[in-house]
C-alpha cells in the first residue's frame, strides 16, 4: 500500500507539472502570436500574396509588432490581409501608412512591412484598411537575373571572339599587331614625312634670301606688321573706351 500511494503521488505532481509547462507554452505562443495583451485589428488589400502565410510576421521599422490573422479573396484581383498589431505600436502607424510584402532575404519567409506614413497624420484605428504597395515577385528577381547573366554571356563571348580574331592577324587591328612588315611601312613613312617637313622649312629659309624672292617675302613681313600694329592700335581704343564707360 505505502508503494501504491508513493506511486500515486508521483503519478499526480507529474501531471501538474506537465499541465503548467503547457499552459506556460500556449501563453508563450500565443504572446509571440498576439493572441493575449492589448492588440489593435487593421487589415490591407493587394494585388498578390503569394507565399504569405496565417502567422506570419508584421514588422514595423524593422521590429516584429505584430502577426498575419487572415488572408482572404475579395475579388478576382484583390486578396484582403488581416494583421493583429501590438497597442502599443498604433501610435506609430498612420492614417497614410502604407503596407508591402517582402521576404526575409532573397528565399525567406514572406512578411508585411509597414511604411509609418506621414507624422501629422492621426494613428490608425480598431479595423481600419491601410494601403498597400505592390510587392516585388521573386519570379521577377529571378527572371531579371538571368536576362542579366544571358546579356553578360553573350558580351563575353564576343569579347572572346574579337581577341582570338586579333591574336590569329585578322582585322585591321590584328595585322597592324601582328605584321611587322605594315608596322615597319608606317614608321618609314613617318620618318619621310618628317624629313620632308624639315626640308621644306629649310627650302622656305633659303627662298627668304634668294634676291629674286626677297622683295616679296618683304612685302608679305611689312603686311603682316602693319596687322599687328592694326589689331594693336585697335585694342588699345576698345581699351580707351572702356575705361572711358567706367568713368562715366
Amino acid at each position: 500500500m505505502p508503494k501504491e500511494k508513493n506511486y500515486k503521488w508521483k503519478l499526480g505532481l507529474f501531471a501538474v507539472a506537465a499541465l503548467v509547462v503547457a499552459i506556460a507554452a500556449i501563453y508563450y505562443i500565443g504572446k509571440q502570436k498576439n493572441k493575449f495583451g492589448s492588440v489593435l485589428h487593421i487589415s490591407a488589400l493587394f494585388n498578390s500574396v503569394s507565399g504569405l502565410k496565417i502567422g506570419s510576421n508584421v514588422r514595423l521599422g524593422g521590429i516584429d509588432v505584430g502577426t498575419v490573422d487572415g488572408i482572404a479573396l475579395v475579388t478576382d484581383t484583390s486578396v484582403q490581409v488581416e494583421m493583429i498589431i501590438q497597442k502599443k505600436a498604433q501610435k506609430f502607424i498612420k492614417k497614410d501608412a502604407k503596407a508591402s510584402i517582402s521576404s526575409e532575404g532573397l528565399m525567406g519567409d514572406k512578411v508585411i512591412a509597414i511604411v509609418a506614413g506621414t507624422a501629422g497624420q492621426s494613428p490608425v484605428r480598431e479595423g481600419d484598411t491601410i494601403g498597400s504597395l505592390k510587392p516585388i515577385e521573386t519570379d521577377q528577381i529571378i527572371a531579371s537575373l538571368k536576362v542579366s547573366a544571358d546579356n553578360a554571356s553573350v558580351i563575353t563571348g564576343n569579347l572572346a571572339d574579337i581577341t582570338s580574331r586579333i591574336n590569329s592577324g585578322k582585322g585591321a587591328l590584328g595585322k597592324l599587331l601582328k605584321d611587322t612588315s605594315l608596322s615597319s611601312n608606317i614608321s618609314t613613312t613617318m620618318k619621310n614625312l618628317k624629313k620632308s617637313s624639315e626640308g621644306l622649312s629649310e627650302n622656305m629659309e633659303a627662298a627668304k634670301h634668294n634676291f629674286l624672292l626677297r622683295g616679296y617675302f618683304r612685302k608679305k613681313d611689312k603686311e603682316k606688321k602693319k596687322q599687328e600694329e592694326e589689331a594693336k592700335k585697335k585694342q588699345e581704343e576698345e581699351q580707351k573706351s572702356k575705361e572711358k564707360d567706367k568713368k562715366n
